[in-house]
């Protein structure tokens, strides 16, 4: 149970660490590689393509794991109770079904790449493992919209549902205590 915790709580967060950790040392040993020792890598700016890749589909289901995506909160800053409830489940169920969406066709285009036998230019990677990034991505980001839309509906359900700061609003909260905290000093 340990385990699916810790899956669960940080999956996200430490794969992308150390793929990018991993990304930029591999950069880093090409520019050495190139203005030191005048010969570049053939094959690393492929891979670090390819990891900024996986890392930026697994940033996207982090974003929906922490309510960290930009939102246009115009219309839904303005309403109030079941007005804002509403608009919120049809935002929510467009996003999700534009995510099982990119889930479907992103497993349908990794398939018809694996039996094309793609490879990479430079590395001979199968093309898939680069593709694969966007269904899988996507996949955790469904399981992340999941998990949030049964916070929202145990909110709604207690009648505490969007009393609760969001991760953005939070932010903007501490960003404007320090500039107040500039203006005293």
């Amino acid at each position: 149970m340990k385990v699916l915790r810790f899956l669960d709580e940080k999956l996200e967060e430490y794969l992308m660490v150390a793929l990018i950790m991993f990304m930029t040392a591999l950069i880093f040993i090409q520019v050495v590689m190139r203005y030191v020792f005048g010969n570049s890598l053939g094959w690393s700016e492929e891979l670090a393509r390819y990891v900024f890749l996986w890392s930026i589909w697994l940033g996207a289901s982090y974003g929906a794991k922490v309510r960290g995506h930009i939102r246009l909160t115009i219309i839904t800053g303005k309403l109030k109770g079941k007005a804002k409830i509403a608009l919120e489940a049809v935002v929510y169920v467009i996003w999700l079904a534009f995510i099982v969406f990119l889930v479907i066709k992103g497993f349908d285009l990794v398939g018809q790449i694996m039996s094309a036998h793609q490879t990479s230019t430079a590395l001979h990677l199968p093309m898939w493992i680069a593709y694969a990034s966007v269904p899988v991505g996507c996949a955790l980001m469904t399981i992340r919209m999941i998990q949030t839309g049964i916070q929202d509906f145990k909110a709604i359900k207690a009648g505490t549902f969007g009393q609760q700061p969001t991760q953005e609003e939070k932010e903007m909260q501490e960003t404007l205590e320090e500039y107040g905290k500039g203006d005293e000093e």
